[in-house]
């Protein structure tokens, strides 16, 4: 069985893929890993006692796959050490799991993130401030995750923390904490445990509810340096999400430094890279003041009609974020 997890590994590992996912139905298991966005099944097939072993390697109850469960473990590939963590929930007639590796990240700089040299000095800038909170958003696979560590591995030198739920990417740089309610740790008590390390900058991972906005905010308000991610269609978007789960606007225009939205698309050269739309702090002031951006804020449609105009992304990906 080991050997059939390190085989699926490698397929992962050399299709730069983090996630592999398994479906679970009657004795049938159908595994499938997105590549470049796009979900494609393995010709090798799994059995479910493949399924039952990856369950007991991340310390998972075997017997009840009825509730949803999460447990890590690591093993070793072709010399190279893998962090894992493989996720279990059940519907009424098939089973998910997903194994995800966390440490298949290299370090990505800052010049990967965008072509815009101007997108790139603001990323810089962030991590010279000592306070304020910047948001990162974009719908889901829009890469904010990789935005959020390239700017923690360019401030690499500075004492940094994290909240996360779950960790999605493994580092040994900075100290990474896990959301766990059956051990009291939230987002309240994981953010005044961060407090007595006297942390340089805090990153919490997403921001999915009140008590997680609320406390972004508290701690950029006691002076620290706070950044995150949130899932959101637009930078006005993502203030005015952050006003609905509870933050008083007041607040918000107080720590707010910026704001970020973003899409991921594949280049010609095989790679990959992010179109942002940003919001500075002259910017957010203006919103607050006025309830409308200058005419110097650039939308993120204009931004992407941009790259398709260099060449940058093709018409083709970009049709469906224009429409």
């Amino acid at each position: 069985m080991e050997e059939l997890l390190r085989d699926c590994l490698r397929t992962a590992l050399k299709h730069h893929v983090t996630d592999i996912h398994f479906s679970l139905r009657d004795a049938e298991v159908r595994t499938e890993m997105r590549v470049r966005g796009e979900m494609r099944q393995l010709r090798k097939q799994y059995d479910p006692a493949f399924f039952r072993y990856l369950m007991y390697r991340a310390d998972l109850d075997v017997t009840n796959v009825l509730e949803p469960q999460t447990g890590r473990f690591e093993t070793e590939v072709d010399g190279r050490v893998l962090a894992l963590r493989f996720a279990v929930v059940s519907s009424f007639h098939i089973t998910s799991g997903v194994l995800r590796i966390l440490n298949n990240h290299g370090v990505i700089s800052l010049s990967a993130l965008s072509a815009e040299p101007s997108q790139e000095a603001w990323f810089s800038d962030i991590t010279r401030h000592r306070s304020g909170l910047y948001v990162f958003s974009g719908p889901t696979g829009s890469g904010k995750t990789t935005t959020l560590y390239a700017i923690l591995d360019h401030a690499a030198h500075k004492k940094i923390y994290t909240l996360e739920d779950p960790v999605e990417v493994y580092s040994e740089k900075y100290v990474q904490l896990q959301i766990n309610e059956k051990q009291n740790l939230g987002y309240a008590d994981g953010i005044k445990q961060l407090m007595r390390h006297d942390p340089d900058i805090i990153m919490i991972g997403e921001i999915r509810d009140g008590t997680a906005a609320r406390m972004a905010v508290r701690s950029a308000l006691t002076g620290h340096l706070v950044v995150t991610s949130l899932h959101s269609f637009s930078c006005l978007g993502a203030i005015r999400r952050l006003v609905e789960l509870g933050v008083p606007a007041y607040q918000l225009q107080d720590v707010l430094e910026g704001v970020s939205c973003q899409r991921l698309y594949d280049t010609a050269d095989g790679g990959r890279i992010g179109v942002y739309e940003i919001m500075d702090r002259a910017e957010v002031r203006h919103y607050f003041e006025h309830g409308t951006t200058t005419a110097a804020f650039v939308p993120l449609a204009a931004r992407l009609e941009e790259a398709v105009a260099a060449g940058l992304v093709s018409a083709d990906q970009a049709a469906a974020d224009l429409d």
